[in-house]
Parts: C-alpha cells; structure tokens; sequence
C-alpha cells in the first residue's frame, strides 16, 4: 500500500474489500487511511474490480493501475516502469517468463503433451490501463454476460485493448496457498533492514495565563478561569508535538512556518500546525510510530479531559491510541509555574522512514 501512497503520479487509492471486512481494513490502514476511499466488493474477482472502477468515475483519471492485495511485495521500482510505458491506446502487464516445463492433461490425468513455453509467461499486477477504456471492457464484459475472466488483461484482451508486456518482478508473489505465506515470511526477514531509520525529536513550550475563561490543550476547550497568552490559540501541547514531529525532518520549528510576526496567524487554532508537520513527514513517506506529550501545571486538572486529547490526535495524526501518550505533572508549586502564571509541555515523538541510516 505505502508503495502506491508515496507515487507521486498516483493521487487516488480505492480499496476494495468484503463487506464483512471493514474492521480488519480499518485496522490494518490506520496510518494512512484518510488517503484511501474504501468500496464494498461483489460476488468475483471481476466484479469487485468493476466496483472500484465505478468509484472513480467521477474523478476520471487519465490512467489507473488494478492490483490484486494478494501480491503484498510490489516495490516503487516496477510501479515507475509500468508508469513510463503506459499510453492511451493500450495497457501495460508485468510478465514473467516461465521456466516450467508445461504439460497439457486430460480429464484421466494423463499427459497428453508437453507444450512448448516459448512464448508463455506468467501474468502479474499492478496493471495499468487507460482509464475510460479499462471501464468501457468491464462493463461490456458484464453486459455480454462475460463473467469469467481471472485477470483485467484477458477483459482488456477481449476488449481489444492491445496490451504491453513488461518484465515482471520474482519477489511480487501471489499469496494463494498456506505455503506461499512461509515464502512472504521467509521474504519479509530478507528485506527488513538491518538498521532502520527511525528518528526521534523533542519539542518544548509555555505560555503565561492571562484574563480568560478557558485553555486550549491538545485541541480541546477545557473552562477555566484564565488563558494562555500567545499569538495563536496557545496550545501548549500541540506546540511542542508540532516541533517535535518536525525535528525528524530536520525542519526547524513552528517560528521557522508560521512566524509569530505574521497576522494571518492570529488566534489560529495550533491544528494547522500540527496537521503541517504531518504533511511533511507523510510526504517523505515517514510514519508516525508513537507520540508521549507531557503537561506541566498546577492548575487545571487534565484527567477529566485526557480520552478527548487522545481521541483528536488519533484524527490528526492518523495512529491508533495505545500509540498516543498525554499525562499531566505539576511543578510542586516551584517557579513560575509552581506560582499558576502558566503552563509548559514537553513532547516527544517517534517516527519511522523508508531506508536505512
């Protein structure tokens, strides 16, 4: 999935799935899912790719790649060469040749020949088609009562899409059996890399209180009988999760996006912020592996309001809550924090990026 996410041609993803498994999808994309547009599937294969089709009709893209989730190993490398030979009279299909020796059978299970391989090759996805035409083969085929066909090349083929081979890749398996996830394992230990690059960045702040009614912590509107003074919103919270999560892109702080000297920032909610410093790290194909925020103050109580925290920031930062920490200290009445005049925070945050160091 992260390989089609991080194409910087691909600006579309539908998922097609069971209905009976929206959980387990929910689940499985939480980092990325607000980048995927999620569609039931039918009773076949070919139906659920017409399904996903359908879902797009309104966007009508120039091209589209259909691939099959039972090749979990796709790497960014083929995608890039499908893309490069793809054109709007005909589609693009990933072959492999086969080293087989092939062998025709009858109902006995006999043999009846050896067929020659010149010429054969295995069929792999992504495949990628023009848009429009991919659509109009699909739905033909179903007008014709053409309900059969094991892959989107053979509609294409009956269609009269010519279609391109281009040479495919060992490693993009197909689960199908029980056997082939020993292999995806076995594969998965192979590639993992040695020293994965995982970054780790702080960030800090404090804001004074002022006159007010309320404070704004991690998004949440807590009453209270002051504010915090700043030039927007004052999240203590989200400002020091905000540079921390830049810290791993080497990006500098919030001063560095938004400077404080300009007024379209006034009073703006510390939101965009924080959605800005996920972008980026989205954008260099970074995930978020965990966040821990901490919230030093004597005054007011953060208890009552911590599920809410944790509930925005899942939203904003796209992780599930076990991977979410908040937790509140006081300062034992030292300083100027210990005196109520304000509020610091302290955070962390860990993300993970492609590549090794």
């Amino acid at each position: 999935m992260r390989c089609f996410l991080q194409h910087s041609a691909i600006t579309t993803i539908i998922l097609v799935i069971h209905p009976d498994d929206h959980q387990i999808c929910e689940n499985a994309i939480a980092d990325f899912k607000k980048d995927l547009i999620i569609v039931e599937g039918g009773a076949t294969r070919q139906l659920s790719a017409l399904y996903g089709l359908h879902a797009l009709k309104d966007i009508k893209p120039d091209y589209v790649h259909i691939h099959d989730g039972a090749r979990p190993f796709v790497e960014s490398k083929l995608l890039e060469q499908i893309h490069s030979t793809v054109n709007h009279q005909e589609g693009v299909l990933p072959v492999l040749p086969i080293s087989d020796t092939l062998k025709r059978v009858n109902n006995a299970h006999y043999v009846v020949e050896t067929v020659p391989r010149t010429n054969f090759y295995s069929a792999q996805t992504p495949q990628c088609f023009p848009f429009e035409l991919i659509l109009a083969a699909h739905e033909k085929a179903i007008q014709s009562c053409k309900q059969n066909f094991t892959d989107d090349s053979a509609i294409a083929e009956w269609f009269g899409i010519p279609m391109r081979i281009i040479p495919g890749n060992p490693n993009n398996i197909k689960i199908t059996w029980p056997e082939d996830l020993e292999t995806a394992h076995s594969y998965l230990q192979k590639r993992a890399p040695m020293f994965p690059d995982i970054r780790t960045g702080n960030g800090y702040d404090v804001h004074s209180f002022i006159d007010g009614d309320y404070i704004t912590l991690c998004g949440v509107k807590i009453p209270f009988t002051k504010k915090l003074n700043g030039h927007s919103d004052s999240d203590v919270a989200l400002h020091a999760l905000t540079d921390a999560l830049l810290a791993t892109q080497g990006a500098g702080d919030i001063g560095t996006h938004f400077p404080p000297s300009d007024p379209q920032w006034k009073n703006a909610s510390s939101e965009i912020f924080l959605r800005h410093a996920v972008n980026i790290i989205k954008k260099a194909g970074g995930r978020i592996a965990n966040v821990d925020i901490t919230l030093i103050a004597e005054k007011p109580k953060i208890s009552p309001y911590r599920h809410r925290m944790v509930t925005h920031l899942m939203n904003i930062l796209t992780i599930s809550a076990d991977r979410i920490s908040i937790k509140a200290t006081t300062n034992e009445k030292l300083g100027f924090i210990g005196r109520e005049e304000g509020i610091a925070s302290l955070a962390t945050a860990t993300v993970i990026y492609p590549g090794e160091i």
